[in-house]
């Protein structure tokens, strides 16, 4: 074999070797991602169906229920515009309480129901995941333009 085919074989399979490997890091990345949904996000069907995704909000007010096993818990999450159920199985975080911040991985099953593989709780008193802070800040300001736009409308009907 002459030295120039030699050379193009070496590229041909540097080359090929580049583009496999580039291929199993992409696939890896994409299968690890996860990406933080509101429960509006996911009432909106904004949130993936089938694939692992962060959901985060308030725990809703009398929503935590007990189940008789001692570990499965189920709560409502809400960004106080929509509510998704969770329920999880395991132990909470000890700064898990009703109406406080939280952040939960897991799948929403075809029933509605958001099946949590993991729950976070707030750092402190004042501490929510930038996500959720977000997600509620947005939530309260739709609310308020909504109750704004119907005393506009109230009014001009008078």
């Amino acid at each position: 074999m002459k030295p120039r085919h030699k050379r193009l074989v070496a590229v041909v399979v540097g080359v090929a070797a580049l583009a496999v490997s580039a291929a199993l890091v992409l696939n890896a990345f994409r299968s690890n991602l996860v990406f933080f949904f509101s429960p509006s996000e996911v009432a909106e069907n904004k949130a993936p169906q089938g694939r692992t995704f962060r959901l985060g909000g308030l725990v809703e007010k009398g929503s935590l229920k007990r189940a008789a096993d001692g570990l499965t818990v189920s709560f409502v999450v809400t960004d106080t515009a929509k509510s998704i159920p969770v329920r999880y199985t395991g132990i909470l975080p000890d700064l898990f309480k009703e109406g406080k911040g939280v952040v939960a991985q897991g799948q929403l099953g075809a029933d509605g129901v958001f099946t949590a593989k993991e729950v976070l709780a707030k750092h402190d008193e004042n501490y929510m995941a930038p996500e959720a802070a977000e997600a509620v800040e947005k939530a309260r300001q739709a609310h308020e333009r909504a109750v704004k736009s119907m005393a506009q409308s109230a009014a001009g009907a008078k």
